[in-house]
């Protein structure tokens, strides 16, 4: 799926290290937004370069995932979680809050990239490292699918852990996301400290 052609590119330039950063949840109902940053060098992606699951974390399978997950956590140079709970998403807005954890992501890995690829339009404010923005990054460039799959998988194992601190609401299946049990369970149940207030219908609830 992923032929490494801008990392090559990017080393060919006199990169030595190149991190992808990606977020996942920024959809949910419930729940943290979480970046994950995969920093690499040439040598790791040689070895995933016949790696034919890779692609983005949403079009992966479960049983993918977590292989892929486990051989970025032993391979990788360095990987960098960033996490923004709900209380921050409505105090600053998800796309802020989506920002901000790919700049906790960044600063949390254990080596400093030379470039930052990004997926998406936005570039990660106040951040002193080259960074490069591609649409739909996480479909077309490794490194980036790499995040997409770490921060999956973390969030995922979070909001099952969740699930058993805020009963009720099905997170553990859901994870958060807005389906018609989890719906149906906010009207019956009320919104809890994970849910996310400025997010309809939750915020629709208070203003009527």
């Amino acid at each position: 799926m992923h032929k490494l052609n801008l990392e090559k590119k990017l080393f060919k330039q006199g990169h030595h290290y190149i991190a992808g950063v990606d977020e996942v949840g920024r959809g949910p109902l419930a729940g943290p937004v979480v970046s994950a940053c995969v920093l690499v060098d040439i040598n790791f992606l040689e070895n995933i370069n016949n790696l034919k699951e890779l692609n983005d974390s949403k079009k992966t399978s479960l049983k993918n995932r977590e292989k892929i997950f486990s051989m970025i956590q032993d391979n990788a140079v360095s990987v960098g979680i960033g996490v923004c709970s709900p209380k921050t998403i409505d105090k600053i807005n998800i796309l802020q809050a989506s920002l901000l954890s790919s700049k906790k992501a960044v600063l949390n890995l254990s080596h400093e990239a030379d470039i930052v690829l990004m997926d998406g339009k936005f570039k990660i404010p106040d951040l002193n490292i080259d960074q490069e923005n591609i649409i739909q990054g996480d479909a077309k460039v490794a490194v980036i699918a790499l995040a997409s799959i770490i921060a999956k998988v973390y969030r995922d194992k979070l909001m099952t852990k969740l699930n058993k601190k805020y009963p009720g609401y099905d997170f553990e299946k859901n994870k958060g996301y807005g389906t018609a049990y989890h719906r149906k369970k906010i009207k019956e149940l009320g919104p809890c400290k994970i849910h996310r207030y400025s997010f309809a219908p939750i915020k629709n609830m208070y203003n009527n």
